[in-house]
């Protein structure tokens, strides 16, 4: 299954659903690129649904991370949500479930961003 994704403008948020697989780096380079173009504004926040997510190897975690850095920096955050057990299991083997919220549904992850 190959990648794919799309990003929904919510009224305070980024709605970015991932879908297939993520396992070579040029896979993400649109997806980084629209990242790149939604961050330039002051506070970007970003929700990730990975519901339809079926595997990801490190390049699938730098996206990720890519996603957090870039919303960060513009004073954002990002929160990722209904995670499916293997990649949570990634997640938590990397400790990455440390660095990112990860909650079980878009509601809650609404409710993370804004407390």
């Amino acid at each position: 299954m190959d990648f794919e994704y799309k990003i929904t403008d919510k009224e305070s948020y980024s709605l970015i659903s991932l879908k297939g697989n993520l396992i070579e780096k040029n896979q993400a380079n649109e997806l980084m690129e629209d990242i790149n173009h939604i961050s330039e504004k002051d506070g970007s926040n970003f929700i990730i649904n990975l519901s339809d997510f079926k595997y990801m190897n490190s390049t699938g975690l730098n996206v990720l991370l890519g996603i957090l850095a870039k919303a960060r920096k513009s004073g954002g955050e990002a929160v990722i949500c209904t995670v499916p057990e293997k990649i949570k299991t990634l997640l938590i083997i990397t400790k990455l479930i440390n660095v990112f919220s990860v909650v079980d549904n878009e509601e809650l992850a609404v409710k993370a961003l804004n407390n």
